[in-house]
């Protein structure tokens, strides 16, 4: 336990499970945990971190699919005065070193499955001991499923770090955005309060749990507001529509690239959706005939566009129901606990209207980026943190999102957000998804390079003509790609967000 004013995140959990023991928490695969039975394994999962040796402050990678394992493996980390280190799973080879070695992480998590994968970089990492989070005797899930509820020897504050929260990376190598108790608790709260979770949502998670949006802003602040919360491994579209109507799902959240697959599967229209009040999307832009077709079907379905970054927490914006329909194109406004500026270059505010840089003061900021002081300061320059994304507000503080600044193309000198143009693109039918880039060229300093994936049954023939000619109607001349290639898919991070500099390269 920690001072007596401190709220740390595993005390969300245990808030809970006080007020509501014997309520179901959790549902993953055959297991159903109540939130006492949750919060009971989620100490015993810390006695056996801490009778590792782990001492308060040390990294605990984890490196694991979506399972009660897995946020049991986050909350006992929380609750021994650990630093969580979440690791995408796809990673192998030098990038799962980088993530080890950079965070200095003694222990890693690891799903049985996966276990190979760190032991090819354990040495070099330095890890000294690999922990399986389920399915074999040994596991970590098995040490919290019973036995003896302990007296933890932890002393823990809610400056405490809990989390290390890597970044995208989708410019550069991936900086660990130092978590504390107190920064997620405030964001729990923002989520609470700008997204309308309730204890009878009967929320579905599908998302990968080591991104920060699943974790952070959908299944925490719904164990703190008491929730009965369905996890399941990896999203299926087929499996998600199957799972909605079954399990009469109430609010579901995904990104855009997730709720397009479901939109446009053979099931969609044939099941039952009609339980779901509240649907979620952020990390890119939802198309505009996805929304439709969804609307179209679901009157009375609600949706949320959710803006941010790791850094915050990641919600720093929030685009309500109600708004959607006069502000289709924007991120919504500040949430509960942020407050946030437009910039120019040298920090000054810009008009309502103009672009610039969204800067923000918010309990929920990360502490700077772990063992990057240079960074660090650089980020939070003149007493803000400095986004890099690139917006504009209008005078009632709607944010609308123009680009990533390292995503401007600089095209004969003059500045063009990839965003409008891969805009213009979405409005072709024969588009399913766009993405532009800037590729470095000798007359131009960066040609503007859009690359394209068809949509189903689209003729490919002359199509990179047609879009080329396509733009150049509807556009300023500037801003028409000097070239379309047309691809089977775009690389994503697991958030769903376009790993641009991978196309930039290729």
């Amino acid at each position: 336990m920690g001072p007596l004013t401190s709220s740390t995140v595993d005390g969300v959990l245990r808030r809970s499970a006080a007020r509501t023991p014997g309520r179901t928490a959790l549902v993953f695969a055959d297991r159903t945990w109540t939130y006492a039975g949750l919060d009971a394994a989620v100490t015993r999962a810390a006695a056996r971190l801490l009778a590792l040796g782990a001492a308060r402050g040390d990294r605990i990678a984890a490196y694991g699919r979506n399972s009660d394992a897995y946020l049991i493996g986050f909350l006992a980390c929380a609750r021994a005065g650990l630093v969580h280190v979440p690791v995408n799973h796809a990673l192998r080879g030098e990038e799962l070193l980088y993530l080890l070695d950079q965070s200095g992480s003694t222990v890693v998590l690891a799903d049985p499955a996966l276990r190979s994968a760190v032991d090819a970089v354990r040495e070099a990492a330095g890890v000294e001991q690999v922990v399986e989070l389920r399915d074999t005797p040994a596991s970590l899930l098995a040490a919290a499923s019973e036995g003896p509820v302990p007296e933890l020897d932890a002393e823990v504050a809610d400056t405490d770090l809990v989390q290390l929260l890597y970044t995208s990376g989708t410019t550069s190598r991936p900086k660990g955005a130092m978590m504390t108790h107190r920064a997620l608790v405030h964001e729990y709260l923002s989520c609470v309060a700008g997204l309308d979770l309730r204890a009878d949502d009967a929320p579905l998670h599908a998302m990968p749990l080591y991104h920060s949006a699943q974790m952070h802003v959908f299944l925490m602040p719904w164990l703190a507001v008491g929730a009965v919360n369905t996890l399941v491994e990896a999203p299926d579209p087929a499996d998600l529509l199957r799972r909605i109507e079954a399990g009469r799902h109430g609010a579901f959240f995904a990104a855009p690239t997730l709720w397009v697959a479901m939109a446009n599967h053979a099931d969609f229209g044939g099941q039952d959706l009609t339980s779901l009040r509240k649907a979620y999307y952020g990390a890119s832009v939802m198309p505009g005939p996805v929304l439709d077709r969804l609307r179209g079907a679901l009157p009375d379905l609600g949706f949320y566009n959710c803006f941010g970054q790791s850094e915050i927490g990641p919600l720093a914006t929030v685009l309500r129901p109600e708004e959607h329909a006069a502000r289709p194109s924007s991120a919504g406004r500040a949430a509960l606990f942020v407050e946030l500026r437009v910039v120019d270059d040298a920090g000054r505010d810009v008009a309502p209207g103009e672009p610039g840089e969204v800067v923000y003061r918010s309990p929920q900021l990360c502490e700077g980026y772990w063992d990057k002081p240079q960074e660090t300061e650089e980020a939070f320059r003149g007493g803000w943190f400095h986004s890099g994304d690139l917006v504009r507000a209008d005078a009632e503080g709607y944010i609308e999102v123009v680009d990533r600044i390292k995503d401007v193309i600089n095209t004969g000198g003059v500045l063009v957000a990839s965003r409008e143009v891969e805009d213009v693109l979405f409005a072709h039918p024969a588009v399913a998804e766009a993405a532009v880039v800037g590729v470095p060229d000798d007359r131009w300093i960066e040609a503007v390079t859009a690359f394209v994936v068809p949509a189903a049954g689209a003729a490919t023939e002359g199509l990179e003509e047609a879009l080329i000619a396509h733009v150049r109607e509807r556009s300023a001349p500037f801003k028409v790609p000097k070239e379309v290639r047309l691809v089977a898919d775009l690389p994503r991070n697991a958030s769903g967000k376009i790993l641009k500099r991978e196309l930039r390269d290729s």
